[in-house]
C-alpha cells in the first residue's frame, strides 16, 4: 500500500512538472537566491596616450593625480610644469560577479570626469577597484574602446559618433580578492521573488514541496520563501538549486490597466473584469472651410473699389453610435470586441477607462503613466 502511494505521488509530481513547464515559467526567472548577487566596485584612474583630447589645465585634480603617479615611479616634477593634454581623469566602475575567483578577468566601464573631449586611443593606467567596505577587490588596466569618434575642424564643424568620453576596457580588470562563501554548506536557502505576491509565493513553495516529496519550503511573506536543505542534499546544495530553478510555476497577476496618455498606449491584463454597465460613445466633428473672394466694380464705373470678401462654410457632424450594454464579469476579449464595435480609437479608450473607473465598473487598478 505504501509503495503504491509513493508511485502515485511520483506520477503526480511528474505530471505537475510537465504542466508547469508547459504553461508556467521557471522559478529561476521569477526569483533570486538571497546572498547570490553581484557587488559594485569603483575606482579613480588616469587614461594616458590621448591625441591632445585630454583634460585641460583647468582640471587641477588631473594634474595633481599625474604628478602623484610620477612621484610613485621615482620622477619628481612640479605640478605647475605639467601639461595634461594627453591625460584624462576617469572613474572606473564594474560589477564583481557572484562566486568570482582570484585571477578571473572582468570588463570595466571608464567615464571621463574632467573636460576631456575624447578617450579614443587612450590606455587606462593601473587602477585599484574598491568595494563598499573600502577594500581592493580588483585591479584594472588596459586599452580603452569607446566605440565612437569625433572629427572636427578649427571652424567648429565636425562629426561625432556615439559618446567618445565613455568607453570600456574588455577583460581589463583582474580579480585580486574573493568574497568567501560556503554555499555548499548552507542549511537553508531563501528565495526572493522579483515581484512580491502571496499567491505566487504559495505556488512556488508548493511546487518545491511536491518535487522533493517533503515539506521543505514555506512562505515567510509575499516575497520570501524559506527552503530547508534536505539531508540527502547537504554538502551538495548546488544540485538542489539546479532542481529548484527548473521547476515551472504560473505567477499570479494583479488586475491592472496601464495608460500612457502621451503615446495613446493602453495595456490591459487578462484578469481585468467590468461590472454591468452601458457605454455610449459618440464623436462630434466640426469642419470649417474658408475661401477668399475678390469683388471688383464694373468696368468704367465712377465709384467703387476692389475688395477681398471672406466666404466661410461650417459643417457639423455627430456620430450615431448606439449604446452598448456590457454584462457583468465579461473577459478582456469580450470588452475589446464591444469597444471595437463602437469604433473606439486608443485615445478615446483612455477616456472610456477613466470614466469606467469613476463609475466603479472597472474591477482593476487604473495606472496612468
Amino acid at each position: 500500500m505504501k509503495s503504491s502511494i509513493i508511485k502515485l505521488a511520483f506520477f503526480l509530481a511528474i505530471l505537475l512538472g510537465v504542466v508547469g513547464q508547459a504553461h508556467g515559467v521557471r522559478i529561476k526567472d521569477i526569483a533570486d537566491i538571497k546572498g547570490v548577487r553581484e557587488n559594485q566596485l569603483v575606482g579613480y584612474g588616469l587614461v594616458v596616450g590621448l591625441n591632445g583630447t585630454g583634460d585641460s589645465d583647468d582640471a587641477i585634480f588631473t594634474i595633481q593625480s599625474f604628478a602623484s603617479m610620477l612621484e610613485r615611479m621615482g620622477v619628481t616634477v612640479r605640478p605647475e610644469d605639467i601639461e595634461v593634454d594627453n591625460v584624462a581623469a576617469v572613474m572606473v566602475i564594474t560589477d564583481l560577479p557572484a562566486f568570482a575567483r582570484t585571477g578571473s578577468r572582468i570588463d570595466v566601464l571608464v567615464s571621463s570626469i574632467g573636460d576631456a573631449e575624447n578617450l579614443q586611443g587612450g590606455t587606462l593606467m593601473f587602477t585599484p577597484l574598491k568595494g563598499a567596505d573600502g577594500q581592493v577587490y580588483a585591479i584594472a588596466q588596459g586599452p580603452v574602446s569607446t566605440g565612437g569618434f569625433v572629427v572636427g575642424t578649427e571652424s567648429g564643424s565636425g562629426v561625432q559618433k556615439n559618446h567618445p568620453t565613455a568607453g570600456r576596457v574588455v577583460n581589463g580588470a583582474i580579480i585580486e580578492k574573493e568574497i568567501l562563501t560556503n554555499f555548499n554548506k548552507k542549511q537553508s536557502l531563501t528565495l526572493n521573488l522579483h515581484r512580491a505576491d502571496f499567491t505566487t509565493a504559495s505556488r512556488v513553495a508548493q511546487a518545491i514541496n511536491i518535487a522533493f516529496y517533503d515539506q521543505i519550503a514555506r512562505t515567510q511573506d509575499a516575497g520570501t520563501i524559506e527552503v530547508q536543505v534536505p539531508e540527502k542534499y547537504k554538502g551538495n546544495t548546488v544540485a538542489m538549486v539546479t532542481m529548484i530553478e527548473r521547476l515551472g510555476v504560473t505567477p499570479d497577476m494583479v488586475s491592472k490597466v496601464v495608460i500612457n496618455e502621451r503615446t495613446g498606449t493602453v495595456i490591459m491584463g487578462q484578469n481585468v473584469r467590468v461590472s454591468t454597465i452601458a457605454i455610449a460613445h459618440g464623436n462630434l466633428s466640426i469642419e470649417i472651410k474658408e475661401d477668399q473672394n475678390v469683388s471688383q466694380p464694373m468696368p468704367f464705373a465712377r465709384r467703387g473699389r476692389t475688395v477681398v470678401t471672406p466666404e466661410s462654410q461650417v459643417l457639423v457632424q455627430e456620430g450615431n453610435n448606439p449604446i452598448f450594454l456590457v454584462e457583468s464579469g465579461v473577459s478582456i476579449g469580450e470588452l475589446v470586441k464591444a469597444l471595437n464595435a463602437l469604433g473606439v480609437s486608443p485615445r478615446d479608450l483612455i477616456s472610456i477607462f477613466q470614466a469606467l473607473k469613476v463609475a466603479g465598473a472597472l474591477q482593476a487598478d487604473l495606472e496612468i503613466m
